[in-house]
């Protein structure tokens, strides 16, 4: 492993890439700003630490064992780049409230690696971005700030090669599903793939930029339509009293059936719930458009989209469990002005520290325009700029009048009975994430709504008669 490796941007990529490549046996830098919010990560990686919080299979032993071993080192310093032959970038590329891509770290990390460029060397981008942005975007930064045209060998070579992980899979997606690279040329393509060999086992296959940004984005947009089918259905159980989740094991009861691979009947519905947070699945959908809008040659008119409208009700999931705590609070005689609700869950996805685009906030946002108060609680996510968390369970319920689980912490799912009966100060509970014992918890005298579950209460009473 000749070539030395840097990789822009020590997040929820770039750390486990850099690991990786560390550890097969590369040479690797990574480069991280030394800002108020992130800098504290290059001490932590250069001391063997992982700043990823929650349960993340395989990475701290990594992580531990490249720096003991001197393949994997972390600096703010930009200068390191003249030095390496492979550079990934890695930086976030958020969406605006009017879902344009907000590509400024994007942008400067491309400047900057243009002014250390030379012929023959090739960068990688991994970070998300909209289709045709290689091409139309970085493609002509690179070549302004280098001097130097793209494409080897005598040029400088690029890549877009999205990522597929998922947190708590860090290790595992990289390494075990395929790997698309989108070169600009042949020569780039490959190049990438030799280096991907060397971590990755589920295949790798070579396209170009603009088809491997296309299918980056429309994963992701597929998984969002799927979710927004599963919000959809789940109202629909709510308004006709039944529950969702049984609804959805019938459904998915449907077997695969080899003898008819064209038309067969497996189903795959996906989890209901509080809302869809993510630094991916929120903004995808955006990106493929701003793409499409900016970009494509032919744009056929068509009378809707699916795809928008699965965003828009993905979005409107919180405002839903806002409706939710005041249907639970009117049943109980309390007016949701002037109540205080405990969040459970600041992270977007359960037992990690990952608050992007945290349905919670949202939630917080409406409960407030209502209102109420809010208290939240997270046992992973201890810092945040937007509103202060509590670590402490028992002192974010105090004198609660309702709880709202937003995230499926598995400390959620242990809840006591009665140490909440003695914590609340009115019981009601919505469940955006189907942790809790709907029953037991109705049994025990809480008023009880969760997503897609209906009235519980009225289905028990209809059973007893």
């Amino acid at each position: 492993m000749d070539e030395k490796i840097a990789v822009i941007g020590m997040g929820y990529v770039g750390i486990p890439v850099a690991a990786l490549l560390a550890d097969a046996g590369y040479d690797v830098t990574g480069i991280q700003r030394r800002s108020q919010r992130s800098g504290w990560k290059i001490d932590w990686l250069n001391e063997g630490r992982c700043p990823i919080g929650g349960h993340e299979p395989e990475l701290p032993e990594i992580i531990k064992r490249v720096v003991g071993r001197g393949k994997f080192k972390v600096t703010d310093d930009y200068a390191v780049l003249r030095d390496t032959e492979v550079i990934f970038i890695d930086v976030q590329t958020p969406t605006g409230a009017d879902h344009q891509p907000l590509y400024r770290d994007l942008e400067e990390a491309c400047q900057t690696v243009g002014r250390h460029l030379s012929p023959g060397k090739l960068v990688i981008i991994e970070s998300t971005i909209a289709p045709g942005t290689t091409q139309y975007l970085i493609k002509p930064i690179l070549e302004q700030e280098s001097g130097i045209k793209a494409g080897l060998p005598a040029g400088f070579g690029l890549c877009f090669s999205y990522e597929r992980v998922m947190l708590g899979r860090l290790i595992h997606n990289l390494r075990e599903y395929p790997k698309i690279v989108g070169g600009i040329d042949d020569l780039s393509t490959k190049r990438a793939m030799s280096i991907y060999q060397a971590i990755v086992k589920g295949g790798i296959y070579g396209t170009d930029p603009l088809t491997a940004e296309v299918a980056k984005t429309v994963e992701n947009a597929y998984r969002d339509v799927q979710i927004a089918f599963a919000n959809e259905v789940a109202l629909l159980c709510e308004s006709l009293g039944v529950d969702v989740y049984d609804v959805r094991r019938f459904v998915n009861g449907l077997p695969y059936d080899p003898s008819v691979p064209g038309a067969n009947p497996i189903r795959n519905m996906h989890l209901p719930g509080a809302g869809v947070g993510g630094h991916c699945l929120p903004k995808d959908t955006w990106l493929l458009f701003y793409g499409f809008d900016r970009y494509a040659e032919l744009k056929p008119a068509y009378p809707s989209s699916v795809l928008k409208d699965a965003r828009i009700l993905n979005d409107w999931m919180p405002v839903h469990m806002a409706d939710l705590l005041e249907d639970g609070l009117k049943e109980a005689g309390k007016s949701i002005t002037g109540a205080r609700i405990g969040i459970l869950g600041y992270a977007f996805l359960e037992n990690t520290d990952d608050s992007r685009n945290t349905p919670a906030i949202p939630l917080i946002r409406e409960l407030e325009k209502r209102g109420a108060q809010c208290s939240i609680h997270d046992p992973f996510v201890s810092r945040d700029e937007s509103y202060p968390i509590e670590n402490d369970l028992d002192r974010a319920l105090l004198d609660c009048d309702a709880i709202a689980v937003v995230t499926g912490h598995d400390l959620y799912k242990a809840l006591d009975v009665n140490k909440l009966k003695k914590l609340l100060k009115t019981r009601v509970i919505v469940d955006g994430r189907n942790v809790l014992d709907a029953g037991r918890l109705v049994a025990e005298g809480f008023i009880f709504r969760g997503v897609g579950k209906g009235n519980l209460q009225k289905r028990i009473a209809g059973v007893r008669r």
